[in-house]
Protein backbone atom coordinates (compact mmCIF):
# COMPACT_ATOMS: atom_id res chain seq x y z
CA UNK A 1 0.00 0.00 0.00
CA UNK A 2 1.29 3.53 -0.76
CA UNK A 3 0.19 6.93 -1.06
CA UNK A 4 1.22 9.98 -3.15
CA UNK A 5 3.06 13.00 -1.60
CA UNK A 6 0.57 16.02 -2.45
CA UNK A 7 2.63 19.26 -3.44
CA UNK A 8 2.69 20.66 0.28
CA UNK A 9 4.06 17.47 1.67
CA UNK A 10 6.79 16.68 -1.35
CA UNK A 11 8.41 20.24 -1.00
CA UNK A 12 9.90 19.13 2.38
CA UNK A 13 11.73 16.35 0.48
CA UNK A 14 14.11 17.78 -0.73
CA UNK A 15 15.23 19.80 2.45
CA UNK A 16 15.24 17.12 4.33
CA UNK A 17 13.14 19.57 6.95
CA UNK A 18 12.01 17.99 10.39
CA UNK A 19 10.31 19.06 13.55
CA UNK A 20 12.28 18.61 16.27
CA UNK A 21 10.36 18.27 20.26
CA UNK A 22 12.25 17.94 23.30
CA UNK A 23 10.88 17.94 26.66
CA UNK A 24 13.46 18.32 29.84
CA UNK A 25 12.31 16.55 33.30
CA UNK A 26 13.23 16.25 36.72
CA UNK A 27 12.93 13.24 38.82
CA UNK A 28 13.15 9.39 37.36
CA UNK A 29 12.04 8.31 33.72
CA UNK A 30 10.63 4.34 33.54
CA UNK A 31 12.40 3.60 30.26
CA UNK A 32 9.97 0.73 29.89
CA UNK A 33 7.28 2.67 30.03
CA UNK A 34 8.20 5.04 28.08
CA UNK A 35 9.16 2.74 24.90
CA UNK A 36 5.77 1.40 25.40
CA UNK A 37 3.64 5.10 25.05
CA UNK A 38 6.16 5.79 21.99
CA UNK A 39 5.21 2.07 20.87
CA UNK A 40 1.17 3.21 21.31
CA UNK A 41 1.86 6.30 19.25
CA UNK A 42 3.28 4.37 16.35
CA UNK A 43 0.39 2.00 15.88
CA UNK A 44 -1.97 4.93 15.91
CA UNK A 45 -0.33 6.62 13.03
CA UNK A 46 -0.19 4.68 9.61
CA UNK A 47 2.15 8.23 8.82
CA UNK A 48 5.03 6.95 11.83
CA UNK A 49 5.75 3.46 10.13
CA UNK A 50 6.38 4.72 6.53
CA UNK A 51 9.27 5.97 4.77
CA UNK A 52 9.75 7.95 1.80
CA UNK A 53 10.42 5.80 -1.32
CA UNK A 54 9.94 6.52 -5.57
CA UNK A 55 7.37 4.97 -7.66
CA UNK A 56 7.81 5.67 -11.41
CA UNK A 57 9.49 9.10 -10.55
CA UNK A 58 6.96 10.00 -8.22
CA UNK A 59 7.25 10.64 -4.23
CA UNK A 60 5.35 8.09 -2.43
CA UNK A 61 5.04 7.03 1.52
CA UNK A 62 4.96 3.17 1.99
CA UNK A 63 4.64 0.77 4.94
CA UNK A 64 7.91 0.41 6.54
CA UNK A 65 8.85 -3.70 7.20
CA UNK A 66 8.47 -4.60 10.63
CA UNK A 67 12.10 -5.11 11.60
CA UNK A 68 12.48 -1.28 10.91
CA UNK A 69 9.05 0.16 13.04
CA UNK A 70 11.05 2.97 15.09
CA UNK A 71 10.99 1.85 18.88
CA UNK A 72 12.58 4.34 21.21
CA UNK A 73 16.42 4.75 21.98
CA UNK A 74 17.91 5.32 25.09
CA UNK A 75 20.71 7.52 25.03
CA UNK A 76 23.72 8.57 27.52
CA UNK A 77 22.62 12.45 28.37
CA UNK A 78 25.67 13.95 29.15
CA UNK A 79 27.01 17.65 27.98
CA UNK A 80 26.26 17.92 24.14
CA UNK A 81 23.62 15.37 24.09
CA UNK A 82 21.05 16.74 23.17
CA UNK A 83 22.60 18.93 20.58
CA UNK A 84 24.42 15.94 18.85
CA UNK A 85 20.68 14.35 18.78
CA UNK A 86 19.41 17.98 16.98
CA UNK A 87 22.44 17.42 14.30
CA UNK A 88 21.38 13.72 13.90
CA UNK A 89 19.58 13.54 11.01
CA UNK A 90 16.68 11.01 9.91
CA UNK A 91 17.67 8.32 7.65
CA UNK A 92 17.06 8.76 3.88
CA UNK A 93 14.71 5.76 3.04
CA UNK A 94 14.14 5.21 6.56
CA UNK A 95 12.05 5.84 9.35
CA UNK A 96 9.78 9.46 9.44
CA UNK A 97 10.23 9.48 13.15
CA UNK A 98 12.53 8.84 16.06
CA UNK A 99 12.46 8.81 19.56
CA UNK A 100 15.39 9.26 22.26
CA UNK A 101 15.56 9.16 25.81
CA UNK A 102 18.50 11.49 26.42
CA UNK A 103 19.60 10.35 30.58
CA UNK A 104 21.43 12.39 32.74
CA UNK A 105 22.22 12.46 36.47
CA UNK A 106 18.81 14.08 38.15
CA UNK A 107 17.20 15.50 34.43
CA UNK A 108 16.56 13.41 31.73
CA UNK A 109 15.00 14.58 27.98
CA UNK A 110 13.05 12.85 25.87
CA UNK A 111 13.57 13.96 21.77
CA UNK A 112 11.26 13.80 19.07
CA UNK A 113 12.68 13.91 15.45
CA UNK A 114 9.22 14.13 13.09
CA UNK A 115 10.09 14.87 9.01
CA UNK A 116 8.51 17.54 7.79
CA UNK A 117 6.84 15.47 5.07
CA UNK A 118 4.21 13.52 7.77
CA UNK A 119 4.26 16.60 10.07
CA UNK A 120 3.90 20.49 10.65
CA UNK A 121 4.70 22.08 13.81
CA UNK A 122 0.48 21.92 15.31
CA UNK A 123 0.92 17.77 14.94
CA UNK A 124 4.41 17.59 16.33
CA UNK A 125 3.33 19.14 19.50
CA UNK A 126 0.27 17.13 19.49
CA UNK A 127 2.33 13.95 19.23
CA UNK A 128 4.51 14.73 21.96
CA UNK A 129 1.77 15.43 24.17
CA UNK A 130 0.06 12.24 23.62
CA UNK A 131 3.22 10.36 23.90
CA UNK A 132 3.08 11.71 27.63
CA UNK A 133 -0.25 11.58 27.95
CA UNK A 134 0.16 8.10 27.62
CA UNK A 135 3.17 8.00 29.73
CA UNK A 136 1.30 9.11 32.55
CA UNK A 137 -1.67 6.98 32.44
CA UNK A 138 0.97 3.98 32.32
CA UNK A 139 2.93 5.28 35.19
CA UNK A 140 -1.03 5.17 37.24
CA UNK A 141 -1.47 1.73 36.14
CA UNK A 142 -3.86 1.81 33.48
CA UNK A 143 -3.24 -0.05 30.06
CA UNK A 144 -3.10 2.34 26.98
CA UNK A 145 -5.67 2.10 24.75
CA UNK A 146 -3.68 1.27 21.67
CA UNK A 147 -5.23 1.43 18.52
CA UNK A 148 -3.56 0.10 15.67
CA UNK A 149 -4.65 2.10 12.63
CA UNK A 150 -3.97 0.97 8.60
CA UNK A 151 -5.45 4.67 7.16
CA UNK A 152 -3.47 7.07 5.61
CA UNK A 153 -4.44 10.73 6.62
CA UNK A 154 -5.52 12.55 3.54
CA UNK A 155 -3.34 14.86 2.25
CA UNK A 156 -4.34 18.58 2.87
CA UNK A 157 -4.86 19.19 -0.36
CA UNK A 158 -7.61 17.18 -1.07
CA UNK A 159 -9.45 19.07 2.01
CA UNK A 160 -9.53 22.80 0.93
CA UNK A 161 -12.34 24.65 -0.69
CA UNK A 162 -11.71 24.64 -5.01
CA UNK A 163 -10.08 27.56 -6.17
CA UNK A 164 -10.18 29.01 -10.24
CA UNK A 165 -7.42 27.73 -12.16
CA UNK A 166 -7.42 31.22 -13.21
CA UNK A 167 -7.77 33.14 -10.63
CA UNK A 168 -4.98 30.91 -9.34
CA UNK A 169 -3.19 31.58 -12.91
CA UNK A 170 -3.70 35.88 -11.96
CA UNK A 171 -2.04 35.10 -8.86
CA UNK A 172 0.40 34.01 -9.67
CA UNK A 173 1.38 36.48 -12.41
CA UNK A 174 0.58 39.32 -9.39
CA UNK A 175 3.53 37.25 -7.39
CA UNK A 176 5.84 37.10 -10.43
CA UNK A 177 5.79 40.60 -11.18
CA UNK A 178 6.31 41.52 -7.40
CA UNK A 179 9.33 39.50 -7.26
CA UNK A 180 10.58 41.16 -9.98
CA UNK A 181 9.88 45.14 -9.34
CA UNK A 182 10.56 44.32 -5.51
CA UNK A 183 13.98 41.73 -5.25
CA UNK A 184 13.93 40.62 -1.82
CA UNK A 185 17.39 41.12 0.05
CA UNK A 186 18.64 38.62 2.86
CA UNK A 187 21.35 38.43 5.27
CA UNK A 188 24.66 37.46 3.80
CA UNK A 189 26.46 33.92 4.89
CA UNK A 190 29.22 35.27 6.98
CA UNK A 191 30.14 31.56 7.25
CA UNK A 192 30.59 30.68 3.33
CA UNK A 193 33.63 29.49 2.09
CA UNK A 194 35.13 29.38 5.42
CA UNK A 195 36.82 26.19 7.18
CA UNK A 196 34.83 25.25 10.26
CA UNK A 197 35.93 24.88 13.48
CA UNK A 198 37.39 21.83 14.11
CA UNK A 199 35.02 19.16 15.55
CA UNK A 200 32.22 21.21 15.31
CA UNK A 201 28.50 20.39 14.29
CA UNK A 202 26.96 21.93 11.55
CA UNK A 203 23.31 22.62 13.49
CA UNK A 204 23.24 25.08 16.46
CA UNK A 205 20.76 27.02 17.95
CA UNK A 206 20.26 30.59 19.45
CA UNK A 207 17.25 30.88 21.67
CA UNK A 208 15.42 33.87 22.71
CA UNK A 209 13.42 33.49 26.08
CA UNK A 210 11.12 35.48 27.69
CA UNK A 211 9.96 34.92 31.37
CA UNK A 212 5.99 34.09 32.37
CA UNK A 213 5.65 38.42 33.93
CA UNK A 214 7.65 39.38 30.55
CA UNK A 215 5.34 37.51 27.88
CA UNK A 216 2.09 38.84 29.71
CA UNK A 217 3.17 42.11 29.18
CA UNK A 218 4.26 41.42 25.59
CA UNK A 219 0.77 40.36 25.39
CA UNK A 220 -0.91 43.16 26.78
CA UNK A 221 1.00 45.40 24.68
CA UNK A 222 0.15 43.93 21.55
CA UNK A 223 -3.34 43.88 22.36
CA UNK A 224 -3.06 47.39 23.40
CA UNK A 225 -1.64 48.33 20.40
CA UNK A 226 -3.55 46.10 17.89
CA UNK A 227 -0.51 43.99 16.75
CA UNK A 228 -0.22 40.33 17.07
CA UNK A 229 2.73 38.79 18.77
CA UNK A 230 3.85 37.32 15.20
CA UNK A 231 3.74 40.43 14.17
CA UNK A 232 6.68 42.04 16.90
CA UNK A 233 8.74 39.13 16.16
CA UNK A 234 8.50 39.03 12.49
CA UNK A 235 9.15 43.41 12.95
CA UNK A 236 12.10 42.39 15.49
CA UNK A 237 13.46 40.05 13.00
CA UNK A 238 13.80 42.09 9.77
CA UNK A 239 15.15 45.13 12.30
CA UNK A 240 17.87 42.49 12.84
CA UNK A 241 18.48 42.24 9.28
CA UNK A 242 18.57 45.64 7.86
CA UNK A 243 20.81 46.56 10.60
CA UNK A 244 23.28 44.03 9.63
CA UNK A 245 23.03 45.06 5.95
CA UNK A 246 24.67 48.32 6.05
CA UNK A 247 25.28 50.76 3.30
CA UNK A 248 22.64 53.22 2.49
CA UNK A 249 20.28 53.98 5.68
CA UNK A 250 17.24 54.44 3.29
CA UNK A 251 15.17 51.48 3.08
CA UNK A 252 15.34 48.15 1.07
CA UNK A 253 13.00 45.10 0.01
CA UNK A 254 12.76 42.85 2.62
CA UNK A 255 10.34 39.55 3.24
CA UNK A 256 8.28 38.02 5.75
CA UNK A 257 7.19 34.77 5.51
CA UNK A 258 4.58 33.73 7.63
CA UNK A 259 3.23 29.88 7.51
CA UNK A 260 -0.21 29.71 7.63
CA UNK A 261 -2.34 26.77 9.61
CA UNK A 262 -4.75 25.38 7.06
CA UNK A 263 -6.40 23.00 9.63
CA UNK A 264 -8.98 25.86 11.14
CA UNK A 265 -9.55 26.54 7.15
CA UNK A 266 -10.37 23.03 6.18
CA UNK A 267 -14.29 22.45 7.00
CA UNK A 268 -14.63 20.30 9.16
CA UNK A 269 -11.40 21.58 10.61
CA UNK A 270 -8.55 19.04 10.81
CA UNK A 271 -7.45 17.80 14.08
CA UNK A 272 -4.15 19.16 15.45
CA UNK A 273 -3.68 15.13 15.98
CA UNK A 274 -3.74 14.11 12.40
CA UNK A 275 0.12 13.94 11.04
CA UNK A 276 -0.14 15.68 7.91
CA UNK A 277 1.92 18.77 7.02
CA UNK A 278 -1.29 21.29 7.02
CA UNK A 279 0.71 24.34 6.36
CA UNK A 280 1.43 26.75 3.46
CA UNK A 281 2.78 30.24 3.49
CA UNK A 282 2.56 33.95 3.43
CA UNK A 283 5.35 36.25 2.22
CA UNK A 284 5.05 39.98 2.73
CA UNK A 285 7.58 42.12 1.33
CA UNK A 286 8.39 45.73 2.96
CA UNK A 287 10.13 48.43 2.71
CA UNK A 288 12.60 48.94 5.73
CA UNK A 289 14.89 51.21 6.50
CA UNK A 290 17.51 51.65 9.06
CA UNK A 291 15.23 54.20 11.20
CA UNK A 292 12.13 51.92 10.26
CA UNK A 293 9.91 52.52 13.56
CA UNK A 294 9.11 48.75 14.82
CA UNK A 295 5.76 48.86 15.76
CA UNK A 296 5.02 50.64 12.52
CA UNK A 297 6.26 47.30 11.19
CA UNK A 298 4.88 45.35 13.60
CA UNK A 299 1.51 46.75 12.47
CA UNK A 300 2.18 46.63 8.44
CA UNK A 301 2.93 42.77 9.23
CA UNK A 302 -0.16 41.52 11.04
CA UNK A 303 -2.89 43.59 8.71
CA UNK A 304 -0.93 42.70 5.30
CA UNK A 305 -0.90 39.03 6.90
CA UNK A 306 -5.10 39.35 7.84
CA UNK A 307 -5.80 40.87 4.50
CA UNK A 308 -3.93 38.12 2.54
CA UNK A 309 -5.92 35.61 4.93
CA UNK A 310 -9.06 37.19 4.48
CA UNK A 311 -8.72 37.23 0.62
CA UNK A 312 -8.00 33.07 0.84
CA UNK A 313 -4.37 33.71 -0.91
CA UNK A 314 -3.52 30.68 1.08
CA UNK A 315 -5.42 28.82 -1.49
CA UNK A 316 -3.57 29.87 -4.36
CA UNK A 317 -0.15 29.37 -2.43
CA UNK A 318 -0.85 26.12 -2.11
CA UNK A 319 -1.70 25.27 -5.61
CA UNK A 320 0.82 27.18 -7.03
CA UNK A 321 3.76 24.82 -5.01
CA UNK A 322 4.33 22.41 -8.08
CA UNK A 323 5.26 25.88 -10.37
CA UNK A 324 8.00 27.17 -8.27
CA UNK A 325 10.55 25.57 -9.48
CA UNK A 326 9.62 28.01 -12.78
CA UNK A 327 9.86 30.81 -10.62
CA UNK A 328 12.01 30.56 -7.29
CA UNK A 329 12.51 34.04 -6.78
CA UNK A 330 8.83 33.25 -5.25
CA UNK A 331 10.72 31.68 -2.45
CA UNK A 332 13.13 34.34 -1.40
CA UNK A 333 12.85 36.02 1.74
CA UNK A 334 14.50 37.77 4.59
CA UNK A 335 12.75 36.05 6.98
CA UNK A 336 10.59 33.11 8.19
CA UNK A 337 8.84 33.42 10.88
CA UNK A 338 6.56 30.21 12.20
CA UNK A 339 4.08 30.42 15.40
CA UNK A 340 2.41 27.79 16.92
CA UNK A 341 0.79 30.30 19.42
CA UNK A 342 0.22 29.62 22.81
CA UNK A 343 0.14 25.72 23.68
CA UNK A 344 -0.13 23.86 27.27
CA UNK A 345 3.06 21.68 27.55
CA UNK A 346 3.51 17.88 28.64
CA UNK A 347 1.20 16.39 31.34
CA UNK A 348 3.81 14.47 33.60
CA UNK A 349 3.16 12.05 36.28
CA UNK A 350 3.39 12.62 40.33
CA UNK A 351 7.15 12.62 40.88
CA UNK A 352 8.68 14.01 37.41
CA UNK A 353 9.02 17.67 36.78
CA UNK A 354 8.99 19.38 33.34
CA UNK A 355 11.88 21.83 33.19
CA UNK A 356 11.77 22.86 29.71
CA UNK A 357 9.97 22.15 26.40
CA UNK A 358 11.26 23.03 23.06
CA UNK A 359 10.51 23.03 19.26
CA UNK A 360 13.23 23.66 16.68
CA UNK A 361 12.93 22.69 13.09
CA UNK A 362 16.10 21.47 11.56
CA UNK A 363 17.25 20.41 8.28
CA UNK A 364 20.11 18.85 7.05
CA UNK A 365 19.52 20.43 3.19
CA UNK A 366 21.40 23.98 2.95
CA UNK A 367 23.11 25.98 0.28
CA UNK A 368 25.96 28.02 1.99
CA UNK A 369 26.99 28.71 -2.04
CA UNK A 370 23.98 30.67 -2.77
CA UNK A 371 26.10 33.48 -0.21
CA UNK A 372 23.19 34.76 1.28
CA UNK A 373 19.89 33.22 2.69
CA UNK A 374 16.90 33.88 5.33
CA UNK A 375 16.88 34.22 8.99
CA UNK A 376 14.07 31.73 10.65
CA UNK A 377 12.52 31.82 13.85
CA UNK A 378 10.02 29.51 15.37
CA UNK A 379 7.65 31.05 18.01
CA UNK A 380 6.33 28.97 20.82
CA UNK A 381 4.25 29.69 24.00
CA UNK A 382 4.18 26.89 26.55
CA UNK A 383 2.94 27.27 29.67
CA UNK A 384 3.07 31.18 29.50
CA UNK A 385 7.05 31.80 28.82
CA UNK A 386 7.41 32.82 24.79
CA UNK A 387 10.52 31.63 23.03
CA UNK A 388 11.95 32.24 19.63
CA UNK A 389 14.28 29.58 18.27
CA UNK A 390 16.69 30.66 16.11
CA UNK A 391 18.27 27.44 14.13
CA UNK A 392 20.72 27.84 11.62
CA UNK A 393 23.67 25.83 9.63
CA UNK A 394 27.33 26.80 10.57
CA UNK A 395 28.47 26.57 6.92
CA UNK A 396 26.05 29.36 6.23
CA UNK A 397 25.79 32.11 9.57
CA UNK A 398 28.47 32.44 12.45
CA UNK A 399 27.64 31.78 15.75
CA UNK A 400 28.35 35.44 16.01
CA UNK A 401 26.32 36.43 13.65
CA UNK A 402 23.53 34.36 14.89
CA UNK A 403 24.14 36.03 18.72
CA UNK A 404 24.10 39.40 17.29
CA UNK A 405 20.55 38.57 15.91
CA UNK A 406 19.72 36.83 18.93
CA UNK A 407 20.83 39.98 21.36
CA UNK A 408 18.89 42.64 18.65
CA UNK A 409 15.33 40.53 18.60
CA UNK A 410 15.79 40.59 22.91
CA UNK A 411 16.04 44.07 23.03
CA UNK A 412 13.40 44.81 20.58
CA UNK A 413 11.17 42.38 21.81
CA UNK A 414 12.02 43.99 25.51
CA UNK A 415 10.66 47.76 23.76
CA UNK A 416 7.92 46.15 22.92
CA UNK A 417 7.15 44.90 26.18
CA UNK A 418 8.19 47.85 27.73
CA UNK A 419 4.84 50.02 26.01
CA UNK A 420 2.82 48.72 28.52
CA UNK A 421 4.85 48.08 31.81
CA UNK A 422 8.42 47.96 32.77
CA UNK A 423 10.47 45.07 30.65
CA UNK A 424 11.80 42.06 32.80
CA UNK A 425 11.90 38.92 33.18
CA UNK A 426 12.95 38.05 29.92
CA UNK A 427 16.66 36.11 29.01
CA UNK A 428 18.69 35.46 26.02
CA UNK A 429 19.73 31.99 25.67
CA UNK A 430 22.34 30.40 23.35
CA UNK A 431 21.87 26.79 22.70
Amino acid sequence: MQRKLCPVEAIYVAQRSRAVLSCTVRGDVDEKLLAAAFAAKVAEHPSLRCRIAVEGGTAVLEPLAEADVPALLVRDGGPGAVVEEFNTPLPVGGPLVRAALLRGADEHTVMLSVDHTIADGHSGIALQNALWETYTALAAGTSADTVTSDDWPAPVSELLAPASEQETEDYLARRVERARSHPVTSLPYDAAGTEPDPGSLELAVERVLLGPGETERLLRSAKAEGVSVHGFVGAAMLKAVRHRLGGDPGPRWLGCMSPVDLRSRITPPLAREVMVPAVTSCLDVLEVSHDADPLALARQITENLHTSLDRGDFLHEMRLLPRVPEHPALLATSVIVTNMGRVAGPVTPPGLDVVDVRLVPARENYFPQAGRGPLMGCVTSFDGRLCVELPYSRACFTPRQMSEVRDSLHATLLGFSAHRGDAEGAVAVPA
